[in-house]
This record gives C-alpha cells, sequence and structure tokens, in this order.
C-alpha cells in the first residue's frame, strides 16, 4: 500500500478522515492522494431537493449549488493544507523523500460515480467517511466504490483515530467473503501488535481450530481466535460488541456479500455493522 486516495468534501468532517488516512500511511510510509470531487450544480440537484423547483425558482437553486460546489472546492484545498502544515507532511506534486509519508492535492470536475471509482482504481487503498455528506456526493457512493473499484476501502469513524495497528479485529465469515479483504490488509496487518480473528456461528463444530489455523498462516503464531455464540441482538451487534471488548483499533472484513435483490429484503449485514461500530473499518468486496 503505497498510495492512498483520500476524499475530501470540504466538510467539517475532513480533519478525521485525513487523519484516519494519516494513521493507516505512517506504518507504511504511503503517500496521501488527497482529491475532491467538485460537484456540478445540475449534478447536485439530484440530490438538493430541488426536483420541484421550476422557472426562478430552479434557477436561483442552481446558482445557490454552484456557488456551494465552488467553496466546498476552496475549503478542502484549505483544509488539506492546514492538516498537511500541522503534521508536518510535505504537499507536493512529486515527493522528494520516497521513505516517508507526503501528500497531494487535486480536484476532479465532476463527482459522477464511474468517474470517482477510475481514480479509486488506481490507488492501493481508498479512505472516506461514512456519514452522509453535504457536498452533493450521491448517498450511495460507498457501496458504489466497495462493489465496483475492486480496491479496500477504509471507512473513518467519527473521531480521529490515534493508530490503526495496535489492535486489529478481522472480522471472518468464510474463505470465499474474506479472504480477499485479508489479503488486502496484510500490510497493515504486519504492522499490527495484535490481530484478532473473530467468527460468529450458531455452534463451534470445529471452526476455531480451523480459524485458528487460517490466522496462523496469515499472521503467524500470534494470532488470537475468538469464536462467539450467535445471540438475538444479530451478527453486527455481536461484532461491534467483540470490537469494544478487545480494544480494537480498526475492523478488517468483507462487505456486500449478498446480492442487491436479497440485500432489499434482508437487508446489508455492511452497512449494518457500520451502524453499529463506530471504528474504522476496512472494507472490500
Amino acid at each position: 500500500m503505497k498510495t492512498i486516495l483520500t476524499f475530501v468534501g470540504g466538510g467539517d468532517r475532513d480533519a478525521i478522515i485525513l487523519q484516519t488516512a494519516l494513521a493507516a500511511a505512517i506504518p507504511l510510509s504511503a503517500r496521501l492522494d488527497c482529491l475532491h470531487a467538485h460537484v456540478p450544480a445540475a449534478l447536485a440537484a439530484r440530490y438538493g431537493h430541488t426536483e420541484f423547483a421550476s422557472g426562478a425558482a430552479l434557477h436561483n437553486a442552481l446558482d445557490r449549488l454552484e456557488t456551494d460546489a465552488n467553496a466546498f472546492s476552496g475549503l478542502a484545498a484549505e483544509n488539506v493544507r492546514v492538516f498537511c502544515a500541522s503534521a508536518g507532511i510535505e504537499l507536493c506534486d512529486a515527493p522528494i523523500d520516497p521513505c516517508g509519508v507526503t501528500a497531494g492535492f487535486r480536484e476532479d470536475e465532476s463527482n459522477v460515480l464511474e468517474r470517482l471509482t477510475f481514480h479509486a482504481g488506481q490507488c492501493d487503498l481508498i479512505v472516506m467517511g461514512r456519514a452522509r455528506q453535504h457536498q452533493g456526493l450521491s448517498p450511495d457512493t460507498l457501496e458504489h466504490l466497495v462493489r465496483s473499484c475492486g480496491r479496500p476501502i477504509l471507512v473513518a469513524a467519527s473521531a480521529a483515530p490515534r493508530t490503526l495497528t495496535d489492535t486489529i479485529m478481522v472480522c471472518w465469515k468464510d474463505a470465499r467473503s474474506t479472504a480477499g479483504v485479508v489479503t488486502a490488509a496484510t500490510p497493515l496487518l504486519a504492522k499490527a501488535r495484535r490481530v484478532v480473528f473473530v467468527s460468529v456461528a450458531k455452534r463451534d463444530a470445529g471452526r476455531t481450530d480451523a480459524l485458528g489455523a487460517i490466522a496462523r498462516q496469515i499472521v503467524g503464531p500470534a494470532a488470537e481466535v475468538q469464536v462467539i455464540p450467535a445471540s438475538r441482538r444479530g451478527i453486527a451487534a455481536t461484532l461491534s460488541a467483540a470490537a469494544e471488548e478487545c480494544g480494537a483499533d480498526l475492523l478488517v472484513m468483507g462487505a456486500y456479500g449478498r446480492s442487491l435483490t436479497r440485500e432489499l429484503f434482508f437487508g446489508s449485514r455492511t452497512d449494518a455493522l457500520l451502524d453499529h461500530s463506530d471504528k474504522p473499518i476496512l472494507l472490500m468486496h
């Protein structure tokens, strides 16, 4: 993981997102590629409750959205500049010292999902916020990127982390749904002081031994394993409680394993965990 795409929107959560990206970058000596997606007024209008406006009202609404978009662009650039200055990070187009953490800032004149997916596919890790933003992004941006970009996405919590690598909890379901994200997270797992593999199951039936063998193969003999009985609270609540109990700095899990149709009827376990746990979560489809 040498390049971390960090989405900044020009909002008050930029500092938390940037600090989360920095916590991932420090142990990896990675570069922060800070990207602001400028939202054209016509595109922002899709999510700005202007569907009933017409005539002069629509014109005024579009003018307001364009003014807001320009303001967010300026704030995003300023937020990155201030953060880098306070953190002692070189803000540059080409790093002089490739061994240290550096950062760059750029802006794309569109927030079309396909364009954001393109940018995401060019890096090793993406960092973004989970809360719905007010800068005009589509409300399903996170899910779309997770499903389509083929890269791990680190979703920030509501507070800036001190570190991500003191204790990492891997939410293990099975090899098909979890092996990919664990492989992607290997650079961070290798830097962790403690790694805990947690699985939720109705009964153990040899699951602890099997998971222990997998965990030791991935991170070595120091890996810890917990198989937690399923309960009426649901898997997301159970995993969230386990993360609190072990003091996890970061959760790692496979994401959106169900089809969109099944999620419509049964809900998304990924979204449920994002709702239950206020921890940084590394996701990959």
